[in-house]
């Protein structure tokens, strides 16, 4: 009898703690069955409002529920492999995402581009902003591990030179585009520095990676955490991972008709959608820089700039391999502007092992500036 009680009392535990993935189960069912024809036949703006504000929340917490999972595994592993799991879980969702959309739904040549860039403003300046201010305000001054940030930059910077801005130059395709060979250089380098990147992290030198000794920083952030097994909470980050990518689709028919009605600007959907996926990660990186750990913040943030290059870029093109679909990466003059103040400033701020809340201003400056191009 005890047994059973026992027993009955874990799978009520477990079932409150997976809540938001059995939520994501209906919801999928629902999108799968009768939602598809209120997305087929989508009018007004009451309907489409209420089928977005049911299925915002629900990703979002998925997406919490991924991070979760991912932080347990980061408990269990230690870092530098901590973070990269939640940033790769996070990245991968993106990244599936625009590769549904864009093999399932309206050919938008670019999407890629425009998510991209997205994620590279609101992780640069706003979250790392955000971060920096937090910080700064809590502690006066942070410090964090410079040859970490150094090997982060060395590498984000010719991928989204070479993939964001270097289109605009080519001459053998219009502006904004690549011929053939260029495009199977851009996924070939662009996988290789990334693997190379990874090779470092997690291999030769992990102690870039990691906080000095001397460091001062909290451990709080994981007493929350119902830690279990690793092949439950790898599991379960995948199981939380699927209702989101196959919802990934129905939330991009909703805010493109959104942006249509509404007379928006067309990044706007981009940028939702980067927030949406972004959030639980970002959250992740204040809450890191508020307990005055500012490596694992840095580690998130610069990561998963990192990474959505290193991992979008390849499957986009492949996609325009594949499919013949043209495919634009270059930026329009303005966001090219913005891209290179934005890593420019970025290379400032990790130049040295010190911030403050300065910093933190600045890069939130640039994320207003970025927010007000998009609407004029």
């Amino acid at each position: 009898m005890n047994a059973l009680r026992t027993n009955a009392h874990y799978l009520v535990v477990l079932l409150k703690e997976e809540a938001g993935f059995l939520t994501g189960l209906a919801t999928l069912a629902f999108f799968l069955t009768a939602g598809s024809t209120c997305l087929s036949n989508l009018s007004g703006w009451l309907t489409p409002l209420a089928l977005f504000v049911w299925l915002f929340p629900v990703m979002l917490w998925l997406s919490f529920r991924v991070v979760a999972h991912a932080d347990c595994l980061a408990v269990k592993l230690g870092e530098p492999y901590g973070t990269l799991i939640l940033t790769l879980s996070v990245i991968t969702i993106e990244v599936i995402m625009i590769s549904a959309v864009m093999l399932t739904g309206n050919t938008n040549p670019a999407l890629g581009r425009d998510m991209m860039f997205a994620v590279l403003m609101i992780v640069l300046n706003g979250l790392i902003g955000t971060s920096l201010l937090v910080g700064g305000l809590f502690h006066l001054e942070q410090e964090h591990n410079l040859q970490g940030a150094n090997m982060f930059l060395v590498v984000l910077l010719p991928l989204a030179i070479l993939n964001l801005l270097l289109p605009n130059y080519t001459v053998s395709t219009e502006p904004g585009t690549l011929s053939f060979m260029q495009m199977i250089f851009q996924v070939a380098s662009s996988l290789a520095l990334y693997v190379v990147f990874l090779v470092i992290q997690t291999m030769r030198h992990q102690g870039f990676f990691i906080a000095a000794e001397n460091t001062p920083h909290s451990d709080h952030g994981h007493e929350d955490l119902i830690i279990r097994s690793l092949p439950y909470h790898s599991l379960m980050l995948l199981a939380n991972m699927l209702p989101i990518v196959l919802l990934s689709k129905s939330m991009a028919i909703i805010i493109d008709f959104q942006v249509a009605v509404l007379k928006t600007p067309a990044a706007l959907g981009g940028v939702l959608i980067a927030l949406l996926v972004l959030a639980p990660e970002g959250l992740a990186a204040i809450r890191s820089a508020r307990d005055n750990y500012l490596q694992r913040s840095v580690n998130v943030c610069l990561g998963s700039a990192l990474a959505t290059i290193g991992m979008t870029v390849p499957a986009v093109l492949c996609i325009g391999l594949v499919t013949g679909n043209k495919i634009v990466l270059g930026l329009s003059p303005v966001d090219s502007l913005l891209l290179l103040t934005t890593l420019g400033v970025s290379v400032v701020t990790f130049s040295c092992t010190k911030t403050n809340i300065v910093h933190g201003v600045v890069h939130l400056i640039l994320f207003a500036a970025y927010l007000v191009m998009i609407f004029d």
